[in-house]
């Protein structure tokens, strides 16, 4: 079923930058001599894959002024993201260090944000209304109300502008056990309030087991549907709602599947082999974006699933937390490995 409305304006994004710090090839923290330094940070990354399909995107963040919140603020430039928005603080960039997995090991990061230049800002250090100025849609992700009380008030004033601007708001769960766990925190409470406000939910039926507290039975299809049912029952502005299926095989093999439901039309993939992975970090911020352009664009669930897929499963080849790829590529894809291009 073919949506007819289309959305033009650029896309807000807000959230906190991270430099990522890691050990090079799948080696540990205590074997490293080295370190190699990557831009992410969620929403970041939502705003450069989607300024690589040629969309409008502002960045709304808080960064040091230091070297290190310069690079950030450089590589975003440098991805077509208008960076006017971001403001300078005082407080130290947040990092997070990966270790690559390797075989039967899984991947593991280790936050070290306390203190960052956005996690002790304010809602007054930002200009919302100026930010969210004819935009066709608002970023945010769960990560923000995770960092503590005040990224809960960064994130409601946040949204609260959205609002009031008339812009659509785009809620990724991103559920982050390690951040919330940091804290005195309630976070059921505080994502089902955000919540009540998104017209597009990324989340699967691990987030409504959370929000809700009822556990959802059946097999993986039967278990989604039910969750995007309870969604759709629970947040009425909701018209929108995203998820993946990832299998693990192998750290470098995994298998994957995109759903998308509307109120009205819906679409599950076929499950995809990526082999070789070379890093899945931002995989679910790529995903985020393709489920982003198709509903920019008016595309109904079956071509915002595909999109989105297409995008994560990309992102997979591609060192860092961004997916940086033009749009031939991203039309181009099949699902499976080709010949060299010549």
């Amino acid at each position: 079923m073919a949506r007819a409305v289309t959305h033009s304006g650029p896309v807000v994004c807000f959230g906190e930058m991270l430099l990522r710090l890691s050990p090079p090839g799948a080696r540990l923290m205590v074997q490293a001599d080295s370190l190699e330094m990557n831009v992410g940070g969620a929403e970041a990354n939502v705003a450069a894959a989607l300024a690589s399909l040629g969309h409008a995107t502002r960045m709304v963040t808080r960064l040091p002024d230091s070297p290190l919140g310069a690079k950030a603020r450089a590589a975003l430039g440098s991805a077509g993201v208008d960076t006017g928005f971001i403001v300078q603080g005082t407080g130290r960039m947040g990092l997070y260090f990966l270790e690559v997995g390797g075989s039967l090991r899984p991947s593991g990061i280790t936050y070290d944000r306390a203190g960052s230049a956005f996690a002790t800002a304010r809602p007054e250090d930002f200009d919302f209304a100026a930010a969210l100025d004819g935009a066709a849609l608002f970023h945010i992700s769960g990560i923000t109300p995770a960092l503590g009380p005040q990224g809960v008030e960064l994130a409601r004033a946040a949204i609260a502008a959205a609002v009031a601007a008339g812009v659509p708001v785009s809620f990724d769960c991103n559920f982050r056990e390690k951040l919330w766990g940091a804290w005195d925190s309630d976070p059921r409470a505080i994502l089902l309030e955000l919540l009540s406000h998104a017209t597009i939910m990324f989340g699967n039926h691990r987030d409504m087991t959370l929000l809700l507290q009822q556990p959802f039975s059946g097999d993986g299809a039967e278990r989604r549907r039910e969750a995007v049912e309870a969604a759709f029952a629970t947040f009425p502005k909701l018209q929108v709602m995203a998820s993946t299926a990832r299998h693990p095989i192998t750290q470098t093999h995994h298998r994957l599947s995109a759903r998308v439901d509307l109120r009205e039309d819906r679409h599950q993939t076929q499950e995809i082999e990526i082999t070789d992975i070379i890093d899945r970090v931002g995989s679910g911020d790529a995903f985020a974006a393709g489920v982003l352009t198709g509903w920019l664009e008016g595309a109904d669930a079956r071509r915002m699933a595909e999109l989105g897929l297409a995008m994560n499963a990309l992102k997979h080849s591609l060192h860092g937390d961004w997916l940086r790829l033009p749009r031939s590529e991203i039309e181009g894809f099949t699902g499976q490995s080709g010949d060299v291009r010549r």
